[in-house]
């Protein structure tokens, strides 16, 4: 049995009134109309839910059984409507911003956040800290708006994005290192270093920061997997690695026991704010894009 909420709807409002012409009235449809629905109602359910004669109309046993089921189903079904408009509204005011490590480079969060807000104010911002096995933070699933990355992304051509930084590439690895004594390092001279690795999820994004592209070709010795600041600290304080690191992350790793030093041969790194393609003519989101290219002055 497959009964349309507009036919509860054309029930309960004849129940109410009793009256065929007022009930159409009510609803803005035709008497005729809303005499067939009622019939075709009637015939689903196998019995008659009003009594019709020339005294008027009234409910039947079955009529008064179904009405209290019918005005639950009809309030159960505004409730959530009302309830996935709401969804609909916040979301449309509600932008989640995604990162793997906090964008720490001279105020620039609450810098945006600012301009942003005096625009829109009534928006609100999410934020949503990720660890690095999704180099997206959020965008590929959804999970955010926009999202503060590393370039090369995976499925880069679904993206967008406006470039915060590019920064030098310096390398970090524990004070004791021998390599630690020099002012400046080669990248050649750490061909033969065991390197903390992103995760494989991660694909072009842990390819570059291994530096693929400057070995001509000899593999990498990985000395141990990294999915987060805290894990990259602990990895090279044991031992178990160098790792490359850009510029503005360089305060995050240097706390004590590890230093950084620049590297020659490795191409500058890029940070952006990076959004999906087909998201871009969202009111929000190029909003906080255009309020990340004015505190940058990439505009």
């Amino acid at each position: 049995m497959d009964v349309h909420l507009r036919e509860l709807r054309y029930f309960v409002t004849v129940a109410e009134e009793l009256h065929f012409t007022r009930a159409a009235e009510r609803l803005y449809v035709s008497q005729p109309a809303l005499s067939k629905q009622v019939r075709a109602l009637e015939r689903q359910l196998g019995v008659e839910l009003f009594r019709r004669d020339r005294h008027g109309v009234a409910l039947t046993e079955a009529g008064t059984a179904l009405l209290p089921h019918a005005r639950r189903v009809l309030a159960d079904w505004s409730e959530g409507a009302a309830a996935v408009e709401s969804a609909r509204a916040a979301q449309r005011t509600t932008l989640v911003v995604g990162m793997s490590t906090s964008p720490v480079r001279g105020g620039l969060l609450p810098a945006i956040r600012s301009r942003f807000t005096a625009a829109h104010p009534e928006a609100v911002i999410r934020l949503r800290q990720v660890n690095w096995e999704d180099p997206t933070a959020g965008l590929a699933d959804g999970a955010a708006d926009v999202a503060f990355v590393w370039l090369p992304l995976p499925g880069q051509d679904r993206y967008d994005w406006t470039v915060i930084a590019e920064e030098p590439v310096l390398v970090a690895l524990p004070d004791t290192h021998p390599l630690a004594a020099r002012s400046e390092v080669d990248f050649a001279d750490l061909l033969d270093e065991p390197f903390l690795a992103l995760p494989e999820s991660t694909g072009p994004l842990r390819d570059y920061w291994l530096a693929l592209d400057a070995r001509d070709g000899r593999p990498p010795r990985i000395g141990a997997e990294i999915a987060s600041t805290e894990e990259t600290y602990e990895a090279l304080t044991a031992g178990l690695g160098v790792c490359l690191v850009a510029a503005g992350n360089v305060p995050l790793l240097t706390l004590g026991g590890v230093t950084a030093r620049p590297v020659h041969g490795v191409t500058p790194s890029r940070y952006v704010l990076a959004w999906r393609r087909e998201d871009g003519r969202r009111p929000l989101v190029g909003a906080y894009a255009e309020a990340c290219r004015r505190v940058t002055g990439r505009t």
